[in-house]
């Protein structure tokens, strides 16, 4: 490659306003700038504040920020998906697809070679286009999340082709429900086909070609244009001035002894589900660190949401709000992830060989809870039928020692470290997805496209 031209390749990287989508687009913008790519990260005031930190002063990256129109119900501060009330996403959507001209001028302004762009905003590569920038679609869900999808939503009649993916009927409702979701006259399954349709040549997809070769393959097929998986695109533990604390306590476990516990930033579990994973740590009698998080404007106390009895245990921390989660699944005194089974931790988990206990509970944590099942990576705790499909206790733990300690565990662990091989084996792909933008936009140069592919 070229490293004169590379050098002087500009590209914008506009991502949907969740972290989940921040992360990995600016794990790849982290990538893409070490190959002298100068890269321009678009995002809302409050989202880039999150995440100047991450990035060194000397780095190629760029933040620039995206005013959002004023709304009444949306404040600045809930310019992002964290701590936003559910109620208030269809009208944090409509901010943004009220910000296509400004977003347009910025384009104008900056003048990229290249834009990579996220799914809610399909709207995104039509500005580009329109401009003569090429524009390329980042998938940052898996591809049996995607093709199953799309599958549901176009072939409706027909079986999935791969029966380890599935959803139960009380899943099935609620994907039903994302599917048919309305924002602005738009279906949210139509937002992302029409971006998929919009990726100019083809799209890039977070994950790797060892766990979802025939799920890559059927989106492909589905799509009509190639889908290149990019690796896990997660980022490396970093030191953090409360990280001593967590890693002295780790330091007094035995190996593999500990299960950190998760559901991420934007799940938030009811009163009723923290008693019943209170009641599954202390049933399983395994150490724990549990993160619990409550959402934006809700004050209550860890007394409040927990018994005192679980409080009062020895076995484990309850921490509110953050914990290191790289830094603790990196140790080597954790052997087990509960987990929602967002896509990004269920590639930290894979990256770090630390085995998934699997408690999903919303949009594609179902299906990637299937995968680590299907991977033989992970366990996934089984709900009650009894009409409402809650987690219990008593499956919790069962998972739980499943993991840490049954013969199951044995077996998992050594999938999962496997996996964690072939991830790290397997991040040389960069530069081939580096050439391919390259060469997307050399054509660009020498062709007068003005059309999408």
């Amino acid at each position: 490659m070229d490293s004169k031209e590379q050098s002087t390749l500009k590209v914008v990287m506009f991502p949907w306003l969740a972290y989940g989508h921040i992360s990995p687009f600016l794990e790849l913008a982290k990538q893409l700038s070490r190959k002298s790519f100068q890269i321009y990260f678009c995002s809302t005031h409050i989202n880039l504040i999150s995440i100047k930190d991450q990035i060194s002063s000397d780095s190629a990256i760029q933040l620039v920020e995206l005013p959002l129109p004023s709304l009444p119900d949306l404040p600045p501060h809930y310019h992002t998906t964290k701590n936003l009330p559910p109620h208030l996403m269809p009208t944090l959507k409509t901010a943004l697809d009220m910000a296509q001209p400004i977003f347009s001028h910025l384009l104008k302004t900056l003048n990229p070679d290249l834009l990579i762009y996220d799914f809610i905003q399909p709207w995104a590569p039509t500005v580009s286009s329109s401009l003569n920038i090429p524009a390329v679609h980042f998938f940052c869900a898996g591809a049996a999340t995607f093709s199953f999808l799309l599958h549901t939503s176009e072939k409706p009649d027909l079986e999935f082709p791969f029966q380890t993916i599935h959803l139960h009927d009380h899943e099935e409702i609620k994907i039903s429900k994302l599917i048919q979701s309305y924002t602005n006259n738009i279906r949210g399954m139509d937002r992302l086909i029409q971006s998929m349709d919009r990726s100019w040549s083809f799209i890039l997809i977070k994950t790797f070609r060892e766990i979802e070769a025939k799920y890559l393959d059927y989106s492909s097929y589905l799509v009509g244009k190639e889908f290149i998986p990019m690796g896990p695109l997660v980022q490396e533990p970093s030191d953090h001035v409360d990280d001593h604390f967590y890693m002295e306590w780790l330091k007094g476990k035995d190996r593999s002894s500990v299960v950190f516990v998760s559901f991420g930033s934007e799940y938030f579990l009811s009163k009723e589900e923290m008693e019943e994973m209170a009641r599954g740590l202390e049933l399983s009698g395994v150490d724990f660190i549990w993160v619990v998080r409550f959402p934006e404007g809700v004050h209550m106390s860890l007394h409040e949401a927990l018994p005192q009895w679980f409080l009062d245990g020895e076995k484990g921390l309850v921490v509110e709000g953050w914990a290191p989660q790289a830094k603790i699944l990196q140790h080597s005194s954790v052997g087990g992830f509960v987990s929602h089974c967002g896509w990004s931790s269920v590639m930290e988990a894979m990256k770090f060989g630390v085995p998934i206990v699997a408690m999903p509970m919303h949009l594609d944590q179902p299906i990637n809870a299937r995968l680590v099942v299907e991977l033989g990576v992970g366990v996934e705790v089984k709900r009650s039928r009894g009409g409402d499909w809650k987690f219990e206790g008593e499956e919790m733990a069962k998972g739980i020692r499943e993991v840490v300690a049954g013969k199951k565990g044995e077996e998992v662990k050594r999938r999962v470290e496997e996996m964690r091989e072939k991830i790290n084996m397997g991040e040389k792909e960069m530069d081939a997805v580096a050439e391919r933008l390259l060469q997307l936009c050399r054509n660009n140069r020498t062709k007068d496209f003005c059309s999408l592919n």
